[in-house]
């Protein structure tokens, strides 16, 4: 139709604008391969620059959808389900791991998303992985509580145990100890790969989260009926326990410790966020939203049961902490003045923050499947990137806070490249 339209001299010109556009037009192999899982090409019309004549008919179509935007660099797809967990290797953070709902973990790279190894043989959803502090190891762990290690290197697994439902998981900082907290309370303790176990009993209830503090001589584990605990490590002694009036009134779901492990925060349920000092084991504040009480009447108390404290930090160049709602709302706190300094309203709730190592920027990610970037001093966003089609459930960030690796209900796991322009 085309030739014949045009002047007989320009007609061999116009057949080779149409073969161009045909193919300078579409994306590129990977992004193509996202867009037909949707099959809708009106909206792959719509993303193409050059299709002019499809874009304002389909403008709005792509505003609302979800996974209209793509602001990462790599995506692994691998996984065949939710990906619930990820973690950097902290060595050189060019190697990720990713656990997911298919029973699944991987080993994967980061610059491009190759496969470097399947860490293979779990029976159900791996909720926990991590790298060693040196990367040679990795380790991960399902919810029924197989614990797997795999030596990186030689790809192969060194050691695994199996304990009771698995409910988090941490390495050692400086050395080839493994810690895990578990449903019937205890919290175990492996030497990697020998195998010598040490338990610490908590009460007859889930050890729902903990942390190795920065000494590497005492851990902070948080238990389902409110109460916290640090314990000697060495000795397997309980050095302080917060219980009652001083404890949580409701489950803990997160723990953080600053810099110098002097001092402990604890979250829970209870949308409270303590404050703690780790020689004493005494409170040295709660901080607690001022917004929660009166939201309470609205729902019928089901308002207040909605909110929970999700994810908390310490910054480690200013005197400040973050602490991130099921609302929605980051707090950024003032240590100095135990008061609080701003309130970030996120879309929806926020599953996990992070620090940057050396400045006072807070990341966090949430329910809308958006990773954003914060500022604490001034409480402003600096910047916000996309491209998971449902929720973000897990996140790390490399060590000079130049990538943010994702992952996602949408069965993928991604990295964005985050360079600010003032660095």
């Amino acid at each position: 139709m085309e030739p014949g339209e045009g002047p007989g001299a320009l007609g061999l010109h116009g057949d080779e604008e149409i073969i161009e556009v045909v193919e300078l037009g579409p994306p590129g192999p990977d992004d193509l391969a996202e867009e037909m899982e949707d099959v809708d090409f009106e909206d792959e019309g719509a993303e193409e620059p050059d299709a002019e004549t499809w874009e304002s008919e389909d403008d709005e179509g792509v505003e609302d959808g979800m996974e209209a935007q793509d602001d990462s660099e790599v995506t692994f797809s691998l996984h065949s389900a939710s990906v619930f967990c990820v973690s950097l290797d902290p060595k050189t953070n060019t190697l990720a791991v990713t656990g997911g709902e298919d029973d699944k973990a991987f080993v994967w790279r980061v610059s491009d998303g190759e496969l470097l190894f399947e860490c293979s043989g779990h029976k159900d959803s791996v909720t926990c992985a991590g790298f060693s502090h040196d990367s040679v190891f990795v380790a991960t762990g399902d919810m029924s509580g197989l614990i797997k290690v795999w030596r990186v290197d030689a790809k192969e697994e060194v050691w695994s145990f199996e304990v009771g439902d698995l409910e988090w998981m941490e390495w050692h900082p400086q050395a080839h100890v493994l810690l895990a907290g578990t449903a019937d309370g205890n919290t175990w303790m492996w030497k990697i790969p020998s195998g010598d176990c040490k338990t610490f009993q908590g009460p007859a209830c889930p050890a729902t989260c903990g942390r190795i503090l920065p000494d590497g001589k005492r851990a902070v584990v948080g238990y389902e009926d409110g109460t916290m605990r640090i314990w000697d490590l060495k000795q397997g002694t309980s050095l302080h326990v917060l219980k009652g009036q001083d404890g949580h009134q409701d489950p803990l779901t997160c723990v953080a410790s600053n810099q110098d492990g002097s001092l402990i925060m604890t979250g829970s349920v209870d949308c409270q966020a303590k404050l703690v000092n780790s020689a004493t084991g005494k409170v040295v504040c709660v901080f607690k939203m001022e917004s929660m009480t009166p939201k309470a009447p609205i729902g019928e108390g089901e308002e207040a049961e909605s909110n929970s404290v999700e994810s908390l930090g310490f910054c480690n160049v200013m005197p400040l902490a973050a602490v991130g709602y099921l609302d929605g709302t980051l707090a950024i706190y003032d240590l100095s003045t135990q008061s609080l300094r701003h309130k970030c309203q996120h879309e929806s709730g926020i599953v996990q923050l992070l620090w940057e190592e050396s400045s006072a920027v807070v990341y966090t990610c949430s329910l809308d499947g958006a990773v954003r970037l914060w500022d604490a001093r001034s409480g402003k966003m600096i910047s916000e990137y996309r491209g998971h089609s449902a929720e973000i459930l897990d996140f790390a960030v490399n060590k000079d806070a130049s990538i943010v690796v994702t992952t996602s209900g949408d069965h993928q796991a991604k990295v964005f490249c985050v360079q600010r322009p003032d660095r």
